[in-house]
């Protein structure tokens, strides 16, 4: 515990700003004393009396400094304490476990329940306690001081509450969504021109999810300038249709210009101890989301001439890390002072506000910069970054229904996977959070963030870039190219690559749903050859198995599939199935192996009780899916399939559904109520809730909890097919 946390503040209340200021412990002050001769015994005397009652004040203050600072350690809060003190003190003061339950998850990173006394659960995604403490002595403290203060529009006001008072008012899920503490930061009386000096196209949104007031908006330290008050040298083109905020958004914008935006002053975190290309940063104000991560380590790592990683991550607790399936190769280990000598790039510090920017050395040309953007966000559940760009020839961000070429305008690409038909605007079955921007002069870099949780990715036309994520940490890399194709081969370097696929699967293939017999499925094959049309392979999807079940033929309308994939073979073509990754759960015991075998290696996703989570695709009644990321997943899944070849010599698979896809949304009776099911901030995916058509986000993995793994199912499930 560390007790040089604990600092009684003093309060002073100077033109309309609340400032809070430790106060440093100062021994007491030496007496004055007058010129003392040897002959007067009686000063003397005096002299020695008050050294003896200074020595004893000094023991008196000492005593009560003490009883203070135990009071505070042993009952958690103060009369008035310092609130960037009290943030620290919930991080390091040991939380009481008696109405606490943890839960033992298998793997590397384990969660726990907690319940505060309205019964509502929190569940941390990083495996540490945290509670909501009652604060309602120092939220009355705080109205009473703002009461005499004058108002701001742009004053921050907290939302400390009693736990109680939001145990009887809220709904769990409200309560999992409110803001317990939001920010006591210093207030800000930011002049007008740090708010209407800033450009439309570098506005960057201060409430990206839910209400948007101009009340929200100054609790944030934000400025609130609706686009039909702002004076005319500032309203938009003639060419940009808009509409008054009492008419809703723009029709034609995805997006609206921010209303609500931070300010140019904006304090975030600040550099602590920066050295050899790594320090601290330290936060200076509250962002508004629960958590704020008070102490980040930042590094800069000089991997190799055209690759720099940089990694962003808490001080002190570790937290979900997504994983690659290759370790790159470095050399800045073997030849660090080689690397940073002659790499195409270097790094542009500036402690004062913790921005930074990555450039090209010989162009001088900002790529990856921080500078004057968004302020960086690193709360538990919510992670932003901001850039600006170089050019608006922005590449990448997939998948999605788009032009190659991104708009630039005001427009937002969701990255979570999800059984979607394609739609503009909507997020479909891959996130990847890398992209490529062309520079004025042709040159190419890449830039890819780490990071597998559910994301808002924004652009903006001046042009900038903000990442918005809900977990994990910023571990960014950044790849100089120059070319389209030397940055595409630097980014497989990394997240890996595929092998050298077969000659033949590059021809052309044949697939419809229900050709319902292989008679009409040979018929269909044999009227395209007759037909001169040359083709390589062809497919059946799920109407070929036994009532939708993996890894098993209709044996009555298909009972000719093994002969037929053979007469493919004879004439040089190739077949291939549908495998979903959804295992029927409701066979009876020694009926289907996929399901005994997987029931007895405890290779499923589990629920938060610890059995297989049930969800429904198409098989008949119910539905669970393997953990790709247990160790002995592989194992089961080449099993099944080696069965399967030895039936029907099949070429290879189609992998589908595996975002993953269900038909419900959770298990049967939903997903449980929590931070992990309704975070703070929701990404704008389709279906509004993480567990849309997929399943619960508390549903455990190997590596922890699906809320961190969700977008890496597919991936893994390719490494086991493979």
């Amino acid at each position: 515990m560390r007790l040089d946390t604990f600092l009684i503040p003093k309060v002073k209340v100077w033109q309309s700003m609340v400032q809070l200021q430790p106060t440093k412990v100062r021994k007491p002050p030496d007496l004055a004393y007058s010129v003392v001769s040897d002959q007067d015994g009686s000063q003397l005397a005096r002299k020695e009396r008050n050294d003896s009652c200074t020595n004893v004040l000094g023991i008196i203050v000492g005593l009560i400094l003490t009883a203070c600072i135990l009071y505070v350690a042993v009952h958690g809060r103060a009369l008035i304490m310092y609130p960037k003190c009290y943030n620290e003190y919930k991080r390091y003061r040991p939380n009481s476990l008696k109405d606490h339950s943890p839960i033992n998850f298998n793997g590397n990173h384990s969660s726990s329940l907690e319940k505060n006394q309205s019964g509502s659960v929190y569940i941390s995604p990083h495996g540490t306690y945290q509670e909501l403490l009652n604060v309602k002595d120092y939220a009355e403290w705080v109205a009473r001081l703002e009461s005499k203060t004058s108002s701001s529009s742009l004053m921050t006001e907290p939302l400390l509450a009693n736990r109680e008072d939001l145990s009887s008012k809220e709904t769990d899920k409200q309560l999992n969504k409110a803001v317990v503490f939001r920010s006591l930061k210093k207030s800000l009386l930011t002049s007008k021109n740090q708010c209407i000096d800033i450009p439309l196209s570098l506005r960057y949104d201060c409430l990206p999810g839910g209400t948007v007031d101009k009340d929200t908006c100054a609790n944030r330290g934000c400025c609130w300038q609706p686009v039909d008050e702002l004076p005319q040298r500032a309203k938009p083109h003639p060419s940009l249709k808009w509409t008054t905020p009492s008419q809703g958004r723009p029709k034609d914008l995805p997006l609206n210009i921010p209303f609500c935006y931070y300010p140019s002053d904006y304090d975030g975190y600040r550099f602590v101890n920066f050295s050899n290309n790594s320090g601290f940063l330290e936060r200076e104000t509250e962002s508004g989301y629960p958590y704020d991560i008070p102490l980040l380590k930042i590094e800069f790592f000089y991997e190799t001439e055209t690759r720099l990683r940089i990694k962003i991550q808490d001080a002190e607790e570790v937290r979900w890390e997504a994983p690659l399936p290759v370790k790159p190769k470095t050399n800045h280990k073997s030849k660090p002072k080689f690397v940073e000598d002659n790499a195409l790039y270097k790094i542009d510090i500036k402690e004062n506000d913790a921005t930074f920017a990555i450039t090209r050395r010989d162009t001088m040309l900002p790529l990856f910069d921080t500078r004057n953007a968004a302020p960086l966000i690193y709360a538990d559940q919510f992670l932003q970054i901001s850039t600006h760009l170089p050019s608006e020839y922005i590449y990448g961000l997939g998948e999605h229904l788009n032009g190659l070429l991104l708009d630039t305008f005001w427009t937002r690409h969701v990255l979570w996977n999800l059984d979607q038909i394609p739609e503009p605007g909507k997020n479909l079955y891959g996130s990847h959070p890398f992209y490529m921007v062309m520079e004025p002069n042709g040159y190419a870099h890449g830039v890819f963030l780490h990071n597998s949780n559910a994301m808002d990715v924004v652009l903006q036309p001046s042009p900038a870039l903000t990442f918005r994520t809900i977990g994990g940490i910023l571990d960014i890399y950044v790849f100089l190219g120059p070319t389209p194709s030397d940055v595409v081969r630097q980014y497989t370097e990394v997240i890996g690559r595929p092998f050298l696929p077969p000659y033949w699967s590059l021809g052309y293939h044949q697939c419809r749903y229900n050709y319902k017999s292989v008679n009409n499925t040979r018929a269909v094959w044999q009227r395209t050859r007759d037909a001169g049309i040359p083709f390589d392979v062809q497919w059946n999807d799920i109407d070929y198995m036994d009532q939708n079940k993996d890894f098993t033929y209709d044996r009555e309308n298909y009972k000719d599939l093994p002969s037929f994939v053979e007469e493919m073979h004879q004439v040089g073509m190739h077949y291939i199935p549908i495998i979903d990754p959804g295992i029927s759960a409701a066979e009876p015991l020694h009926t289907y192996p996929p399901w005994d075998e997987g029931v007895a290696l405890n290779i499923f996703v589990k629920n938060a009780s610890g059995m297989p989570f049930i969800g429904k695709v198409w098989n008949p009644v119910a539905t669970t899916w393997p953990d790709f990321t247990h160790p002995t997943a592989t194992y089961y899944w080449g099993r099944q399939l080696l069965r399967y070849h030895s039936w029907v010599q099949i070429d290879g698979v189609w992998i589908d559904m595996n975002e993953p896809s269900n038909f419900w949304s959770g298990s049967y009776d939903g997903c449980p109520s929590s931070n992990i099911e309704n975070p703070p901030y929701v990404p704008h995916i389709h279906g509004d809730v993480l567990y849309y058509h997929t399943v619960c986000m508390s549903a455990r993995q190997q590596v922890g909890l699906h809320y961190n793994v969700h977008n890496l199912y597919g991936f893994t499930e390719t490494i086991s097919t493979n």
